[in-house]
């Protein structure tokens, strides 16, 4: 996605006369003295692109902008060089030093930082290379190099307003933020610093810098919205028909903007109704959804609402490889997921379930941990043991009551799941059969994963990169379920519209292997229910 400068009401340092000449006045001359060429004399009019096609098919020139990115950038997608198409692109030189820092990282993020340097080193293979001027890319921009001269600097004025803001000039923020300012002053078009951290950008705006985040990988507000089952009018003889053949076919301009394998609710008036999947120009089929699931000899487990029927279905659905599941705490994600997993790798479906879940951030190793792989993800993945607990410990056997402990002097319950030199938990044979296999997102790069039902829980916290990666893994046999809650992020560099859980279901919408399901309804308890939609 083109990134298109930030409206000058956005800066505050300056008068929105001095923002306007110090973005370009339309004349193509700058009236102050202070934003000249470096040797005295005015800036040359603007750059102007090759051209771009106007609707009525004549060429309209634009003006090319010049943008300046940030480490977090970089870092989120190494692609992103070839991405501002005739615009130019700046790396201050405080950004390489920063991504020297991660280069040895074993994780997504030191990969990332890796790839970066291979591309900047194919950039500028040829020694006679002037990285200051920057080499062309296949879109009609440049990839320059920028370094920051202090000592030129001190010449410039808003590089002195700045510092008298921000005394630490050698901070690496505040370098790159002087450098955009000093960039704005020597470039004829407009100087965009574009970062994903949000205090960045405040300081940005603040300081006269226009900015904005990394607009490629976002997917619209609309479809990062979380919207319920749609509701399709039918007439009661439809609904009917749709009853005893489990097939009802619609004509396409009554299914207009439905995604292939989207669930809606069928319904005749107020009180009939039925749920169904849309499967294309033949139009809905019937949920087969079990009553119920037991998982050995464990908890009985049957959908509670709407939601939770498709989401089933879905699961449950050996033709859709990929799952999408966007609900609020208490939905039942993660219980759901794990038992339609246990259920179809018990009846030979699949080799066993791999559940993972995100370090937040990602680019943090486990290392540090003391103990083995499962040891090390266990505060993690503790929902996840939680719900094989559930659904794997005989209902017959007593629950352990924290009252009844406290009564004998012992406050604390015993651990519901197995941990070094503790006690056994049901579903630990699983564990050792490999039926259920913990995976550490940090170790999947490379992976290839055959026949397993692999849950990945808060997907929400991965970036759009980190999201392909898993995708990617996923061999002949295997089914993908991402489950999350897009408003709940804690990592810092994504957001509701650019994290990987809706940036995969956005892009792979309406392929005839993926299926979305929105829960709304909490059912974990209604003080969870409250807490998560009052809170």
């Amino acid at each position: 996605m083109l990134h298109e400068a930030a409206s000058p009401a956005d800066v505050s340092l300056f008068s929105e006369e001095e923002t306007r000449q110090r973005n370009g006045n339309g004349n193509g001359l700058d009236l102050f003295p202070e934003q000249s060429n470096g040797n005295g004399s005015p800036k040359v009019g603007l750059r102007r692109r090759r051209g771009t096609q106007g609707r009525n098919g004549t060429a309209k020139p634009t003006q090319v902008k010049t943008f300046v990115l940030d480490t977090n950038v970089l870092l989120h997608d190494p692609a992103c060089l070839h991405r501002f198409e005739e615009n130019d692109v700046c790396i201050p030189v405080e950004v390489l030093g920063e991504l020297d820092r991660f280069k040895g990282e074993p994780s997504e993020r030191g990969a990332n930082a890796r790839e970066v340097h291979r591309t900047l080193s194919k950039f500028f293979a040829q020694p006679e290379i002037n990285v200051m001027e920057g080499v062309p890319t296949a879109g009609g921009g440049r990839v320059r190099l920028i370094v920051f001269d202090t000592e030129e600097a001190k010449c410039s004025l808003a590089v002195q307003r700045f510092q008298r803001i921000f005394h630490d000039l050698e901070k690496p923020d505040h370098r790159i933020l002087a450098c955009a300012l000093w960039m704005a002053e020597r470039t004829p078009e407009p100087v965009i610093l574009v970062t994903k951290d949000l205090n960045m950008q405040l300081k940005a705006r603040a300081t006269g810098v226009i900015c904005e985040d990394y607009l490629h990988d976002k997917v619209e507000a609309r479809d990062a919205t979380h919207h319920d089952i749609v509701r399709i009018e039918v007439t009661p003889h439809e609904l009917q028909r749709f009853a005893s053949s489990g097939i009802l076919e619609f004509p396409p301009a009554r299914t207009a903007g439905l995604a292939l394998n989207e669930y809606v609710l069928l319904m005749a008036g107020e009180k009939q109704s039925m749920p169904a999947r849309y499967i294309g120009p033949q139009g809905f089929t019937r949920l087969l959804v079990p009553e119920s699931m037991r998982i050995m000899q464990g908890r009985t487990i049957k959908p509670m609402n709407l939601g939770q029927a498709c989401f089933l279905d879905a699961l449950m659905n050996p033709e859709i490889s990929l799952v999408t599941c966007f609900g609020q705490a208490g939905t039942g994600k993660t219980l759901l997921a794990c038992a339609a997993g246990l259920s179809q790798v018990l009846g030979n479906a699949y080799t066993g379930i791999t559940v993972s879940r995100p370090i937040v951030a990602m680019g943090q190793g486990i290392g540090f941990l003391p103990g083995s792989l499962q040891e090390k993800m266990r505060p993690w993945l503790q929902p996840v043991y939680d719900a094989l607990d559930l659904l794997t410990r005989p209902s017959a056997n007593p629950t352990f009551s924290k009252k009844k402990a406290a009564r004998h002097g012992n406050p604390n319950p015993p651990p519901m799941a197995s941990v070094a030199g503790g006690a056994s938990a049901p579903y630990d044979p699983l564990i050792q059969a490999g039926m259920v296999e913990i995976e550490a997102l940090c170790y999947i790069r490379g992976r290839s994963i055959p026949d397993r039902f692999f849950i990945l829980d808060e997907a929400q916290q991965l970036t759009p990169l980190e999201a392909k990666t898993v995708v990617t893994r996923m061999s002949r046999g295997s089914k993908l379920v991402l489950i999350g809650d897009p408003a709940q992020i804690d990592n810092p560099y994504v957001d509701s519209r650019s994290n990987g859980l809706v940036y995969t279901r956005q892009r792979l919408r309406g392929q005839p292997f993926a299926a979305h399901v929105p829960l709304s309804k909490g059912e974990r308890s209604p003080l969870a229910e409250a807490g998560a939609r009052l809170l």
